[in-house]
């Protein structure tokens, strides 16, 4: 390595700022199973309710015993740094490979990094991670940290010395990856003599910035893709010609990836990947890299698909789309025991449909996370369909639903998540169904036979009823996990040998049917949501509930992934399960407003407000866990117009990498929640946010989704169809123009900052520089005991109370007075 030739690629680094240019070697994976062992544990509806930052406290078996091997010892190097690859940081301070591992998994990787210093002298390095690391300066060992404590952060500071000149610095990081593992480190340049950092490169150093320039500012020509092509542009070209490779992926429980090998010349801005209809749908990462010269660089990029050009206008009764619905998941979904079981159940059984439950057999027979996703569509598909099924293949199935553990105090080495309430329904429904299926067979596990696995099941499907009908849903109102239950719950209509569990599963489907409905805008749900992820937040035609939609409101479109929708048709085709169709509910076109207060979670921990009209609708959560770390809640959503892409949400980051996998994530959640309040088509939002979170809050604005769109300093004015929005910030708004998502993404900077947004139509404002003129007084006013005053143009003054009362146009509203039922209010509008 040396300066002079050129084989550096150098950039600034100043005091107490992180080091981002690192060569990163294979990240070396093994399995870490230790013996079969019991659990001891039960379902935990507040376990996303984080006591210390965003740390989760369950810890299994193999957690235990990796710790106690390695905890506060020096971790063990593997190998030699064998570069394999180049880390770019595109706005993140850390080296993350972050992902999700569904058996326990031991990962260790080498990094390597240059400093330049002007002169000899002592440093100071400060190094983060989750798990444990080695320090290497100059091939001199500098210190080790072996915290392994799962996804939670330490830090440690080590004094150095640097020679003047190059000084090359290499990490060892190893962890346990449990599920969701947040697998990265970061060292941050605390003081010393005045260094720059610097990446060993293999074409000239002027090339490999172009390459890092290009991603930097490459970006998707569009929010999301209906139709037509699919292509990614640059307003930073290559001055050479580039090869490029991008693999095609969905979310961490998607099963298929594509791929395309792609060229850009020199100077081009545009890179042309598909047309939409030859990609598979659903939000999808795009993980391009450019080669340049033998330098490569990767960066990761998201965007909805959705085929709706090809799937039209939805048919005319519900009869017809439940037969559409079958139709789409039997020859369009992802191929899964749930594309299987549309394929039975509309009379396409045989070789294609056995294989995709083949396919499926392996993760539940190794008790792999979420294998209790797969097993309750596939013991539908033996019980109904096992004559359709070869006999080969049945005799397997079986073997493999004996195998299964089926809770946590029966013996596993896995990481399954039995503590959530989505899980905890699947697996308590596999248990009684699977064990009524075969009752004189012995299931391994448990030692129990088949008879006795069912009553088991059956008391803990009845528990869980029973906290159900109480509280409803812990990962409140969450589009992620209503499909999820749904898929539970109507396998217990269709499938259970007891009255009283088919009747309360149908009352429990009609019910969260019902909230759907309330809580959404054209068929699209909007509202605040207990957890939540960017695939699912930024997916709005292709998310399961709007196929759910599609299906009884006859609004919405099918992605390629799906959980209930399938087991739902087959629930109110066969088995008599009447739905209440909530139209004018689902899809309002009342002249008035709908104002629906409700709780959700045991002791009704989320307050929930939602408020729509024709033209637009908002949600949010009443007082809740104010200036708090968060884990995955979105705490504020709204819609405006008939366009579903016209959406938008306000929260924190919780890391700065895209499409990375936090919890909370750069969109999923809120690193820190914010004071908020909400009237009518009025709320404000007040963040004060922790000091090692970033530094700025933010908007998913889709500029392309709406009719107009306007920054103007510290006011954003929206219009889709007659509804109008204004934002109105702290301070200046910065529109993001560059980078994954540049049209898509206003900032407003400062880890302290305040946001007004105010949702009106043009009946009352006859467009949005009209309605900037009108609201342009908004401000909001802290009084001395803490409660907020803000005057509007048209409800007057609206008092916030710190307990979350709203006091507004003669009314007090009482989110303590809430009830998990709910109550309706029809204001005029």
């Amino acid at each position: 390595m040396n300066l002079e030739h050129g084989t550096l690629l150098v950039r600034p680094l100043k005091a107490g700022d992180p080091i981002v240019y690192w060569r990163l070697g294979d990240t070396v994976e093994q399995r870490f199973d230790v013996p079969d062992q019991p659990m001891e544990g039960e379902m935990d509806p507040f376990f996303f309710l984080t006591k210390h930052k965003n740390f989760i406290p369950h810890e299994y078996p193999c957690r235990t015993m990796f710790g106690r091997e390695r905890r506060a010892r020096r971790p063990t190097e593997t190998g030699v740094m064998h570069p394999s690859r180049n880390w770019l940081p595109f706005g993140s301070h850390r080296v993350d490979l972050s992902g999700f591992w569904f058996r326990p998994t031991q990962l260790g990787t080498w990094a390597s990094g240059v400093l330049v210093a002007e002169k000899a002298g002592k440093a100071t390095l400060r190094l983060g991670t989750c798990g444990g690391a080695i320090l290497f300066v100059n091939d001199a060992e500098a210190g080790w940290m072996a915290d392994y404590v799962r996804n939670l952060e330490a830090r440690k500071e080590f004094e150095v010395e640097l020679n003047a000149g190059e000084n090359e610095i290499r990490i060892w990081f190893d962890d346990l990856a449990e599920r969701d593992a947040r697998y990265f480190f970061q060292l941050d340049y605390v003081d010393g003599p005045a260094v720059r950092q610097a990446l060993p490169v293999s074409c000239k150093p002027a090339l490999a910035r172009a390459v890092e320039a290009m991603l930097d500012d490459m970006h998707f020509e569009q929010p999301t893709y209906k139709s037509g092509e699919v292509a990614l542009v640059t307003g930073a070209p290559l001055p050479v010609a580039a090869d490029v490779s991008i693999r095609i992926a969905g979310d961490f429980m998607s099963t298929e990836s594509t791929s395309r090998q792609l060229q850009l010349k020199a100077d081009q801005a545009r890179l042309r990947i598909d047309a939409s209809e030859n990609l598979p749908a659903d939000f999808r990462h795009f993980e391009v890299e450019v080669n340049v010269g033998g330098f490569a660089a990767l960066r990761v990029f998201g965007v909805e698909i959705c085929h709706a050009a090809r799937q039209g206008r939805a048919a005319a009764t519900l009869e017809q789309r439940i037969e559409e619905a079958l139709d789409e998941v039997s020859e369009h979904a992802e191929a899964d025991a749930v594309r299987a079981f549309a394929r039975l159940a509309s009379g396409r059984g045989g070789a294609a449909t056995d294989a995709m439950l083949a396919r499926v057999l392996p993760a539940i027979e190794d008790c792999h996370d979420c294998a209790d996703f797969i097993l309750v569509p596939l013991l539908w598909c033996r019980q109904a369909y096992g004559a359709s099924i070869a006999p080969e293949l049945v005799e397997r199935i079986d073997r493999t639903i004996l195998g299964f553990r089926y809770w946590m105090d029966e013996p596993g080495n896995d990481v399954q998540w039995y503590f959530s309430e989505n899980h905890a329904l699947l697996f308590h429904t596999a248990a009684y169904i699977a064990g009524a299926l075969l009752p004189d067979a012995k299931f391994e596990r448990s030692g129990r036979s088949g008879r006795e696995q069912s009553r088991v099941g059956l008391e803990r499907v009845r528990a869980w009823l029973d906290h159900f009908e109480k509280w409803e849903m812990a990962e409140f109102n969450s589009a992620t996990y209503f499909p999820i239950d749904l898929k539970g719950l109507t396998a217990l209509y269709g499938l259970s040998p007891d009255e009283d569990v088919r009747e309360r599963a149908g009352k429990a489907i009609a019910r969260l049917i019902e909230i759907v409905a309330r809580s959404a805008h054209h068929g699209i749900l909007t509202g605040a949501q207990g957890r939540s992820y960017e695939h699912t937040l930024r997916a709005s035609s292709s998310l399961e509930l709007s196929g759910i939609a599609r299906m009884l409101w006859g609004k919405g479109n099918f992605g390629c992934r799906f959980h209930a929708l399938p087991q739902l048709a087959i629930c109110i085709r066969d088995h008599a399960l009447k739905v209440p169709e909530w139209l004018a509910v689902a899809d309002y076109q009342q002249d008035n407003a709908q104002e629906w207060c409700f709780a959700q979670g045991q002791d009704r921990i989320a307050k929930l407000y939602h408020y729509k009209t024709r033209d637009f609708a908002v949600g949010t959560i009443a007082r809740y866990r104010w200036d708090e770390w968060g884990y995955q809640e979105t705490v504020f959503h709204a819609r405006m117009g008939d366009n579903p892409d016209a959406q938008f949400w306000i929260n924190h980051p919780g890391e700065t990498i895209h499409s990375g996998y936090g919890r909370p994530s750069y969109w999923g959640g809120s690193g820190t929640l914010p004071r908020l309040h909400q009237y009518r088509g009025l709320a404000i939002l007040l963040f004060d946010c922790a000091p090692e979170q970033p530094d700025f809050t933010h908007a998913w604005t889709p500029y392309a989704a709406f009719d107009e769109m306007s920054v103007d300093g510290d006011v954003v004015t929206l219009r889709e169809g007659n509804a109008l929005a204004l934002l109105k910030g702290s301070g200046p708004f910065d529109r993001v123009s560059a980078g994954p998502t540049a049209g898509n993404e206003i900032r407003l900077a400062g880890r302290k900052s305040a946001w007004i947004v105010r949702l009106s139509d043009t009946a009352r404002s006859e467009s949005r520089e009209a309605m900037a003129r009108k609201f342009a007084g908004l401000s909001i006013v802290q009084r001395p005991d803490g409660t907020i005053l803000v005057e509007d143009a048209e409800y007057g003054s609206v008092v916030f109370h710190t307990d979350g009362r709203v006091e507004a146009e003669g009314r007090v509203i009482d989110p303590s007075h809430w009830s998990i039922e709910g109550s309706v209010t029809n204001i005029a509008a």
